[in-house]
């Protein structure tokens, strides 16, 4: 992007703020004003000083000289003080408004993106912050840099050379020739870092993606003692990094020391053609401290550019991150206007495709029926296409081809957000956020009152445990265990009370007596819903009202348990396969013992 595109997509955020920014451009135009008192006032004194000095007068008769150019000079101090505060107050509160305004509406932005956009490789938690944290800072840089330090110099500038040239059309244009020297060197310099800009950039996200897969990858890198190895990736990155920024900065040094040598080439000629003028009786002594104070206020925006321009070079590559994020109208997630009133909940999914945004096909011609008010369990090995069928019925995604109703009317034709409210989902691995217990559960409903918080949470079998913790329900829920978390997870189900419920693996981390507990509370909670289920565990499915057996994204098999069980297909292997992994044969000889002696002692 050019400065002027940022400027162009800046422009609707500063808008509102208007006034600031007008009071902010009187305050330049002021400040530029009395910036020019000093080169004014001192040859005022060095003509005034160098008349006396020529009559033999002294010290007595310029004391009224040296107070009147104190007073000048003093009060000219005071009141810049309080135009500079101005400026810095203004410009700085148009900052920090622009600044929230922008983050407010990235975080709308990805809020409002399906799924796919979050698992494009390029779209990585790690990187995503650093393209808005990185974006909206430089962003931010390039609103202050423009409201309180380039548009003052500037101003400053422009009134300067205005005053050079009526004090003397040489000297003004000497003062001109520099500047496009200086801002051709600028612009050479741009057009060599953009390239490398944009590759540090790149660097940065994929340090930050890394840091945070550290962190993720804990327990497993500490597992397989892969520390070293971790750490050279990541040293790697970070060297690559290192010399990228040293690329960076070799090139604006090499550059800045051009524009620095040509700024006191401009000075030099200066001195040397106002010295002239003065012999030569076009001008007077003062002349000369007056135009190079002039001309100190001309080149000053010069000198702050070597600060400025790096920070509005990193406006320039960040921006382009930041926008992509604000623009990825692509990835909006789709909605209808259908609003469901009242759902029956059946189901109808006719030769859907699928295939994930990293290319992988995940299904392929599915066909299946979940009827209202039933219970329907989907089953497979891992990677069969399970989970991604109740991703595409929560509209999580799209389907690339195919038909899939609800009660009769296309999904899509659906208001996303009224569908949602209408299903409970319970994952294998559920999120919990930051914040407490209650807080955690209550994200189910959130206007929900304790009373029924503690209700769910008896449902779950969690109650008792949070009574045990010294906080109750204000314990941190992200110091639980996994089976705690997911127990928290099932009471946000339970507090919804939704009536289509998705259950994907929803026990898969609790233990056998917790398992037993919460199969009972969810069988409750079943009755006279539209339920689907995905589970490894015989008893989750064995009661199911129809099983789809689904196979490499494709859909086998369908019917009830004993149906399925008597073809000896795929269920077949797969329950034949999960009652082997239990050992069956000899839990049930442990049983048939235990009954044996029963009876005996019954006997």
């Amino acid at each position: 992007m050019s400065l002027w595109e940022i400027i162009r997509r800046l422009y609707p955020y500063v808008l509102p703020y208007r006034q600031l920014v007008v009071a902010t451009l009187l305050l330049t135009l002021v400040g530029s004003l009395a910036a020019q008192v000093n080169p004014f006032v001192l040859r005022y004194t060095v003509d005034t000083v160098q008349g006396m000095l020529d009559r033999g007068q002294g010290l007595a008769q310029g004391m009224d000289l040296l107070l009147l150019v104190s007073g000048l000079l003093l009060a000219k101090e005071v009141i810049n003080t309080g135009i500079q505060f101005g400026q810095r107050y203004y410009g700085e509160r148009i900052r920090i408004s622009v600044s929230g305004t922008l983050v407010r509406d990235a975080v709308h932005k990805v809020l409002g993106y399906q799924l796919g956009f979050y698992s494009d490789s390029g779209n990585q938690t790690g990187k995503l912050q650093t393209r808005i944290d990185r974006g909206v800072e430089s962003l931010m840089k390039l609103v202050q840099n423009f409201f309180i330090d380039i548009l003052p110099l500037f101003a400053n500038a422009i009134v300067a050379l205005v005053v050079m040239f009526m004090a003397n059309l040489y000297v003004g244009l000497v003062a001109v020739a520099v500047l496009p020297v200086y801002f051709w060197l600028s612009y050479r310099q741009a057009d060599r870092l953009n390239g490398t800009r944009r590759a540090l950039r790149g660097l940065r996200e994929a340090r930050s993606q890394g840091l945070v897969n550290l962190i993720d990858s804990a327990v497993v890198i500490k597992s397989f003692v892969r520390e070293d190895y971790e750490e050279q990736k990541q040293t790697q990155t970070q060297q690559n990094l290192q010399d990228a920024q040293l690329q960076t900065r070799k090139i604006s040094f090499r550059y800045d020391g051009l524009k620095t040598f040509t700024e006191q080439i401009g000075v030099v000629l200066i001195i040397i053609l106002t010295a002239y003028l003065v012999l030569d009786g076009q001008m007077t002594i003062g002349a000369i401290m007056f135009h190079i104070l002039l001309f100190n206020n001309v080149s000053a925006p010069i000198r702050q550019l070597h600060r400025i321009y790096d920070e509005m070079n990193d406006a320039l590559t960040y921006s382009e991150g930041f926008f992509d994020i604000l623009d990825a109208q692509d990835a909006r997630e789709p909605t209808g206007p259908l609003q469901p009133a009242h759902l029956r909940g059946t189901f109808d999914i006719c030769n859907v495709d699928f295939t994930y945004p990293g290319g992988t096909q995940a299904l392929h011609d599915v066909c299946l029926t979940i009827k209202a008010g039933k219970t329907t369990a989907l089953v497979g090995l891992s990677g069969a296409g399970k989970s991604t069928i109740i991703n595409l019925l929560c509209k999580f995604y799209a389907p690339d081809r195919g038909q899939m109703l609800l009660d009769g009317q296309p999904l899509a034709d659906y208001n996303t957000h009224a569908l949602r409210r209408q299903i409970g989902l319970v994952l294998q691995k559920n999120h919990i956020f930051k914040g407490t217990i209650e807080e955690n559960i209550r994200y189910g409903v959130m206007d929900a009152p304790l009373a029924q918080v503690e209700h769910a949470a008896r449902q779950a079998y969690l109650h008792d445990q949070i009574m045990e913790l010294p906080k109750g329900y204000q314990s941190d829920a992200q110091q639980l265990s996994g089976g705690q978390q997911q127990r928290i997870a099932i009471a946000r189900l339970f507090l919804k009370d939704p009536p289509i419920i998705f259950l994907d693996e929803p026990t898969a981390s609790l233990d056998a007596i917790a398992t037993e507990q919460i199969k009972n509370s969810l069988d409750a909670i079943k009755q006279g819903r539209t339920v689907v289920i995905i589970s490894h565990s015989l008893a989750q499915i064995v009661d199911a009202d129809c099983i789809y057996v689904m196979k490499q994204g494709r859909m086998v098999e369908s019917g009830t348990h004993e149906h399925l069980y008597d073809l000896r297909g795929t269920y077949r292997e797969i329950f034949d396969a999960s009652a082997r992994s239990l050992n069956i044969e000899k839990l049930a000889r442990v049983l048939v013992d235990d009954g044996d002696e029963l009876g005996d002692t019954a006997g």
